[in-house]
């Protein structure tokens, strides 16, 4: 069974779902891949696992870096579930880019090299965004792509984060704006 609890953020709503395991969702209203992989069988509910998210988000909105992670349960494929575990070791307040995503698969597999639109392709079906945080992944020339939730949004993360936007960019035109 799939459980859903509604949360307002300052950056606007956000819908999060989770099963028994894990959390299974995390999506702005509106965006992109909204509720993609959301069970149409499922319940308005806070559950433990949604109330351990909702006060991870709390401590994150306030500016500071969560010192826990609630229970996760992503659902893709094995390649996207790899690049989701990298994702999950980018510290806060840091950022990589999808080529250096790519460079560590290739090298955990002993390819001489793996395709970064390939990487992209997997953040951007993230769906458990802020917590995955994928909004730390951003072009090897600095441009800020590629957030399902929007560019808007993937700034204000990173500001939030005391990220230093110095040497990022909005791009003008992309597939990902």
């Amino acid at each position: 069974m799939m459980y859903t609890l509604h949360y307002d953020s300052p950056l606007g709503g956000i819908l999060l779902a989770a099963d028994e395991i894990g959390l299974t969702g995390l999506w702005f209203d509106g965006e992109k891949y909204f509720a993609d992989g959301l069970d149409p069988e499922h319940t308005a509910q806070e559950t433990p696992i949604l109330r351990e998210a909702k006060r991870w988000l709390d401590v994150y909105f306030s500016r500071q870096e969560p010192n826990f992670t609630p229970p996760l349960h992503p659902i893709g494929s094995p390649f996207r579930q790899e690049v989701w575990e990298l994702l999950l070791q980018i510290p806060y307040g840091q950022t990589t880019t999808y080529g250096a995503l790519a460079k560590q698969l290739a090298e955990k597999h002993g390819l001489p090299r793996m395709s970064a639109q390939a990487v992209g392709g997997a953040v951007g079906h993230n769906e458990i965004s802020i917590i995955i945080p994928c909004h730390r992944v951003v072009g090897t020339n600095g441009s800020l792509t590629g957030y399902a939730g929007g560019i808007d949004k993937k700034v204000k993360l990173l500001t939030l984060e005391k990220v230093d936007m110095e040497h990022f960019f909005v791009p003008t035109k992309g597939t990902a704006l």
